[in-house]
């Protein structure tokens, strides 16, 4: 049986072109553990899914990017997909919310795609985590330790590969939001981020 996280208030960032069951599945796992989830988009209305090689559901978004606090919120979710994380990762908006996240050592969960936006984030400098596989070489020059398992957790960052390891991923990111803030993942991580930029 999963860890309770009642009353845990969670993020999911997300934009058109998410992968549609790294978002419902994980927020589907984040309701029945007992949080609060909300949909955190870059404009109001709804936001569009993928499905397989066709858009899929649409889900309504509770706030935009613009005007969410990462300091209302326990946790964040990057749910994957080609085209969402793109987006996010070149939003001031969504990139600032995440960071807030980064910087206070909250949980943060990416699955698939997903852990390209947090490239703009600086977070990864150090940090064991996986992706799908096409991110291996971003991931590694944003100084991540990149490896190819179902799931990977280090000081509060969760991350996984495929739809395929939502089982996984679902379960360890209730552990993780059941945990709490870890002190350890506090990050200025300013100067990894504009490190990046050398290597343009």
């Amino acid at each position: 049986m999963s860890k309770s996280i009642q009353g845990k208030k969670v993020a999911i960032l997300s934009t058109d072109g998410f992968e549609q069951s790294e978002l419902l599945e994980p927020r589907k796992a984040l309701l029945a553990a007992g949080a609060e989830v909300k949909i955190v988009g870059l404009k109001a209305g709804k936001i569009k899914g993928w499905k397989e090689k066709n858009w899929g559901e649409e889900v309504d978004v509770d706030l935009v990017a613009s005007e969410a606090k990462s300091e209302d919120f326990d946790a964040i979710v990057l749910p994957g997909g080609v085209i969402n994380p793109d987006k996010l990762r070149s939003d001031k908006d969504a990139v600032a919310f995440l960071q807030g996240f980064v910087d206070a050592g909250k949980p943060i969960a990416a699955i698939c795609h997903g852990p390209q936006t947090l490239i703009e984030t600086g977070a990864l400098r150090g940090r064991k985590m996986t992706s799908y596989k096409s991110l291996k070489t971003d991931l590694k020059n944003a100084g991540a330790e990149w490896v190819d398992e179902e799931v990977v957790t280090d000081r509060g960052l969760v991350t996984s590969r495929t739809p395929e390891d939502l089982p996984a991923f679902n379960k360890k990111m209730i552990e993780e939001i059941a945990e709490g803030v870890h002190n350890r993942a506090r990050s200025s991580a300013r100067p990894a981020a504009d490190e990046g930029a050398l290597h343009a």
